[in-house]
């Protein structure tokens, strides 16, 4: 493997330009960087397919003419779906959660609603609740999904420019299908020139969050070997460096599976300054590697 920094396709990224509007936030969160991300995809391809879709910033940055967007977590692709087929009715389900928790105290409020959604999870409390919580970290416990985060110290977005998003990104993902799926089912209907991107669990920095513990790298090195096998490309987001650099994080990363491999440095880490309480975190820069089939 190629390992080195590498530049994307200067074609690619002329008609790519950065989006910072994020619709939701989400831990690993790709948006300040989906960009530079997408510029490393092949000039031309067909279908392009996210199997851990999160936060969905690759795929909002792209807006690709036909897509195929997944995750294995039902209330958070339960927000995806109605993005796509009724937008008015996201806008009213944050609507109503946030004039809900205007009620009384700002904590009670967000309490209330995360109640809701530990009682019966759903995506119209989790919604809210990711761009409501704690350095936007959506923790769950993996022996039941309960979610942890507490309240975050910032004010949530207002409906009316909540609702602006809504409509771009609705327009960005117009080509989309959005699907509860576990990743390999949705890795393996990618067709010959197809792309697809990957961003799962990191195994170094991300142990705490919901499915993570239970990720196996090694299953999905296997199945994107299947999928180079069939002339699909495939991009992996994963661990890199952290501590400004100086840790590598050790991956088993087959050999000859990926031909070249770059690092995007994701600025410092949003998860290493929610566990310590906020603090800058100079020292913390990581960088991930951005391994290519191709």
């Amino acid at each position: 493997m190629n390992q080195q920094w590498l530049f994307g396709s200067e074609e690619l990224a002329a008609r790519i330009r950065p989006f910072k509007a994020q619709l939701l936030k989400w831990i690993g969160n790709k948006q300040r960087f989906a960009h530079e991300i997408a510029s490393y995809f092949p000039e031309h391809f067909g279908a392009y397919h996210e199997p851990f879709l999160g936060s969905g910033a690759v795929l909002g940055t792209l807006a690709p003419d036909r897509g195929f967007a997944s995750d294995a977590f039902s209330p958070l692709m339960e927000i995806w779906r109605t993005l796509s087929k009724s937008p008015a009715t996201l806008k009213r389900w944050y609507a109503e959660r946030y004039a809900d928790a205007k009620i009384g105290d700002k904590k009670e409020g967000y309490e209330r609603i995360k109640a809701s959604y530990n009682a019966e999870p759903n995506g119209a409390d989790l919604l809210f609740l990711c761009r409501a919580c704690y350095g936007g970290v959506v923790r769950f416990r993996q022996a039941d999904g309960y979610m942890s985060t507490p309240c975050g110290i910032h004010n949530p977005i207002p409906p009316e420019s909540f609702a602006r998003r809504v409509d771009e990104w609705h327009k960005r993902t117009s080509g989309t299908t959005f699907s509860v799926m576990d990743y390999e089912a949705a890795m393996d209907r990618a067709q010959s020139g197809d792309v697809i991107y990957c961003d799962p669990p990191y195994a170094h920095s991300q142990a705490i969050l919901y499915g993570a513990q239970s990720f196996g790298l090694r299953r999905l090195f296997d199945v994107t070997a299947r999928c180079k096998r069939r002339g699909v490309f495939v991009a992996v987001s994963i661990d890199g460096t952290k501590r400004s650099g100086e840790v590598t994080c050790h991956l088993p990363i087959p050999k000859g599976l990926f031909e070249r491999e770059a690092l995007v440095n994701c600025g410092r880490s949003m998860l290493r300054r929610f566990q310590m309480n906020g603090r800058t975190l100079e020292s913390e820069v990581v960088a991930d590697r951005l391994l290519l089939t191709y």
